[in-house]
């Protein structure tokens, strides 16, 4: 059964595993690798100080960088192993409303087909509206079949498709 944990350094591992899994370079929605100092994240202490600034992400208490938005950060678990993550963000900024959405996620490869994405989507809807958020606007790439369906199963509404600097994106918001 799947589960939703706080990302930890204890999964440092099983992270590594599904991160080789990805094409290089390819982008990985909801897992906050844009928030790594740096791309060397089979050191134990790199590793860890990118959890805890995902970790931090989440307090509305700390000041973040220009065009970040706090967000809080899941990773989506089976077995004790890591197979993908979803992030919240807490408000839109005119990057997110254009293009990415309140949330955004990622399943590893090996784990897709199952369900995940469908079952993380809805496990983090309430969250959302526990952060006062009556809608939530989220994107998937044009040609992602897979990952629309995952957003319409919750009850996402397509308001368009459009290009945007991160590639042409379906648009669709879920009521809460």
């Amino acid at each position: 059964m799947p589960e939703l944990v706080t990302p930890t350094a204890r999964l440092h591992r099983s992270w590594l595993e599904a991160h080789a899994e990805w094409n290089p370079g390819a982008r990985q929605a909801g897992a906050g690798i844009g928030l790594a100092e740096q791309d060397a994240f089979a050191i134990p202490e790199v590793f860890a100080a990118w959890v805890r600034r995902l970790r931090e992400q989440a307090d509305p208490t700390r000041p973040l960088g220009d065009g970040r938005v706090h967000a809080t950060h899941w990773w989506i678990v089976e077995d004790e192993a890591y197979v993908g993550a979803i992030d919240l963000r807490h408000r839109l900024n005119d990057f997110l409303l254009r293009a990415a959405g309140h949330v955004g996620y990622s399943i590893r490869p090996s784990a897709r087909r199952r369900g995940l994405a469908t079952w993380a989507l809805g496990a983090v809807l309430p969250e959302a509206r526990a952060l006062g958020l009556d809608r939530v606007l989220v994107t998937c790439d044009e040609d992602n079949i897979a990952s629309a369906r995952a957003i319409e199963r919750n009850g996402g509404v397509l308001e368009d498709t459009r290009d945007t600097e991160i590639g042409r994106k379906r648009r669709y918001w879920i009521a809460l």
